[in-house]
């Protein structure tokens, strides 16, 4: 009985180092996942803020925000970095993550590996419907990032909600609308992207003046507050080319359209269209013309679409001609041979 009792007491003991020990380890790996997590996010974050800072300092300027004056790469530059960073640490987390917890199975649980493989691969198919999705959003999201498509800060229209990019997820975009809704779209349902913030943008003012107002005289005027817009103190910095008056644009019983159009940066075209409306439309009352009412034109299909690239054809170097010159015939060819009786050319 006391054999029995020493033995039932051994294996007690033995079960507690061995769960002990269990325990540590699990607490070590877990530990070990934080801390791993934790240092790769700070490289992360160094190496994006290095980049960063390379970028502000190559633009002399100390914040970000100042970067709008500057060249579109550096800010690309900045948006893309940020963004791929925050994708990153979110990798991590998650690779970390489902490393830990299978080490921590295998701790308490060897065999459950085993088993965990064998119900892997029989759920594999019916899972694979569901996860191909979750794939699907991540594979979608890198692309996006990686091929400079959107970022953090742009605006941008995604078909299913439009609005500025507030993050990039792994998973989901972030994007808030006009009206401050934050719209969580899924990377892999984003077919289509429409970036506002690359490049230039360009206004376009379709007014209409009544049909017998003197088109050439409100044209005249129209281009005038549009140069005198684009050479302003003020204004000068946001506007990139000088002001394009397109012409008459429609013609109907009601009303004559005129389109004027202006390039100005991306971040700007909001507050050059409504500054030029205000101008405009002093201009007109200045020639005492009364608006009609109509609905605005915009470019639709193929209208205006030569204009896309500024109503202007590329410039390319001319390349030289040569015109053979006619056989001489009769009289001018005996003269021709008479002074050049060897035959020699020239």
């Amino acid at each position: 009985m006391g054999i029995l009792k020493l033995s039932f007491w051994a294996d007690v003991g033995a079960w507690a180092v061995a769960a002990g020990w269990n325990i540590v380890s699990a607490v070590c790996i877990i530990g070990g996942a934080f801390l791993l997590s934790w240092i790769l996010r700070v490289v992360i974050r160094h190496v994006v803020a290095r980049i960063v800072s390379g970028v502000k300092k190559g633009q002399n300027v100390s914040d970000t925000q100042a970067l709008v004056a500057s060249p579109l790469a550096a800010v690309r530059v900045v948006q893309r970095t940020r963004t791929l960073g925050s994708v990153l640490s979110n990798i991590v987390n998650v690779t970390i993550g489902i490393i830990a917890l299978i080490l921590i199975l295998n701790i308490f649980a060897s065999n459950v590996l085993g088993s965990f493989a064998l119900l892997t691969a029989a759920l594999g198919a019916g899972l694979g419907f569901g996860a191909q999705n979750i794939v699907k959003d991540v594979l979608n999201g890198l692309f996006m990032v990686m091929e400079d498509q959107l970022g953090v800060g742009d605006i941008v229209d995604l078909g299913t909600a439009t609005g500025v990019v507030e993050a990039v997820g792994i998973r989901i975009t972030q994007v808030r609308d006009v009206n401050g809704t934050l719209w969580f779209v899924r990377n892999g349902e984003i077919v289509r992207v429409g970036n506002m913030s690359q490049g230039w943008a360009r206004v376009i003012i379709d007014l209409a003046v009544p049909y017998d107002v003197d088109i050439e005289a409100v044209q005249a005027k129209m281009l005038e507050a549009a140069n005198a817009l684009a050479t302003s103190t003020k204004w000068r910095s946001r506007i990139l080319e000088k002001p394009e008056l397109w012409g008459l644009e429609s013609i109907s019983a009601d009303a004559l359209v005129i389109r004027i159009v202006l390039k100005t940066r991306t971040t700007a075209r909001d507050d050059v269209s409504r500054e030029l409306r205000m101008r405009l439309k002093q201009a007109l009352d200045e020639l005492d013309v009364k608006l009609p009412s109509l609905s605005a034109v915009v470019l639709t299909g193929f209208d205006s679409a030569a204009s896309v690239m500024g109503a202007k054809p590329p410039r390319t170097r001319p390349n030289p001609t040569v015109t053979p010159e006619p056989p001489l015939t009769g009289r001018k060819a005996r003269a021709a041979a008479k002074r050049n009786p060897e035959g020699n050319p020239g």
